[in-house]
């Protein structure tokens, strides 16, 4: 039986999907072979958004995303098989995560959207999936999901440390030796920085956050954004775009008695950002020496330079210090989801997400 699975994500930052292949131990410590990254078109990614609140029509539009999804996803498949001169035959399953539209636990369910069938047709190759819903049918969040993953291959004996991973969300994995391991979603991370700078800027993200540097961060704002509910609610939590989304942004500019201009509105955004991550890790990490930061985060200077004034003391440092490259850490975790269930090994940590207990995560979609 192959011990080469494909892992595969596409995350609330709508950039796209990254996939990896992995190789798994008998103890399922990974090695990464290849990797690959497909960007979302333009279209693909105004629908995704488009289906994130209630609207008309919505089971027809969800499924033919799905189906294109599938299409997507298979074409990453095959040319990461490609790169790394590999064929489908070579592979266990693919793990495929799906593009989150609505994630509502606190209702019982959550939707991660792609045509998981159509893509095991498509590639040739078993497809595990839907990892988040089986976590929620047994009272967790389903989410954040790769602190298990984390613990098992960056826990240290000697050093107390955070895995932080800044998508769209942040979220965040405490790894202290002799405590448990929690994590949670901090708050937002990229996902309102990147929207303000396409609407006022047209570029899709802010190159290492220099436009947020150019403005100054609006301190009535920024304490008016930080007074969400979500930001003060201890974990197990969850959160995303069915919060943190325009509207989100609309209601916190609409208290302001006068709009501040859009650099200083990014500079505020990143400041929230940056004090939603700190403040948690201040709070529920305490004694914590080090970051160890990946997501599309990690590229962002800014963003770091304002957690490190922040966290002062601590060591902010790229997950590459420990020897995985930032923008894989997700896809690999999901391909280890996809190898636990395989194994079935229970993938969720119940102190994270607040489930009932251990449950083995995901979806058989045969080839």
């Amino acid at each position: 039986m192959s011990d080469l699975y494909i892992g595969m994500m596409s995350g609330t930052s709508l950039d796209g999907v990254d996939a990896v292949l992995v190789r798994f131990d008998a103890a399922g410590r990974p090695t990464l072979l290849a990797d690959h990254a497909i960007p979302y078109p333009d279209e693909v990614k105004a629908e995704v958004l488009a289906l994130q609140p209630c609207g008309d029509n919505e089971l027809d539009r969800s499924s033919r995303l799905a189906n294109r999804l599938a299409e997507i996803y298979a074409s990453a498949a095959r040319e990461l098989l490609e790169s790394a001169d590999h064929h489908p035959a070579d592979i266990h399953a693919i793990a495929c995560h799906g593009q989150t539209i609505r994630h509502a636990p606190h209702a019982g369910y959550t939707i991660q959207l792609g045509n998981m069938s159509r893509l095991a047709e498509l590639a040739g190759i078993d497809v595990i999936a839907d990892f988040r819903s089986r976590d929620v049918a047994a009272g967790g969040h389903g989410a954040p999901l790769v602190p298990a993953f984390q613990r098992g291959v960056f826990s240290s004996p000697d050093e107390r440390r955070v895995i932080l991973n800044i998508g769209g969300i942040s979220n965040l994995a405490r790894l202290h030796p002799g405590r448990e391991a929690i994590g949670f979603d901090c708050g937002p991370g990229n996902m309102l920085m990147d929207a303000w700078s396409l609407r006022h800027t047209g570029r899709p993200y802010d190159d290492d956050g220099h436009w947020a540097a150019s403005g100054q961060a609006d301190q009535a704002l920024l304490q008016s954004m930080l007074a969400e509910p979500y930001l003060q609610a201890p974990p197990p939590k969850s959160t995303g775009r069915d919060l943190f989304d325009d509207n989100w942004l609309a209601r916190q500019l609409a208290t302001q008695a006068e709009a501040p201009a859009p650099a200083d509105v990014q500079a505020t955004l990143l400041a929230l950002s940056a004090r939603s991550i700190a403040d948690a890790i201040l709070r529920h990490c305490p004694g914590n020496q080090a970051v160890y930061v990946c997501g599309g985060g990690a590229r962002n200077g800014a963003l770091l330079a304002e957690l490190g004034r922040l966290l002062a003391g601590q060591r902010i440092a790229p997950i590459e210090a420990l020897g995985l490259p930032a923008q894989s850490i997700e896809a690999i975790a999901f391909a280890w989801l996809g190898w636990c269930f395989n194994q079935r090994r229970a993938g969720n940590l119940p102190a994270v997400t607040g489930a009932a207990g251990p449950r083995i995560l995901g979806v058989l979609h045969p080839r």
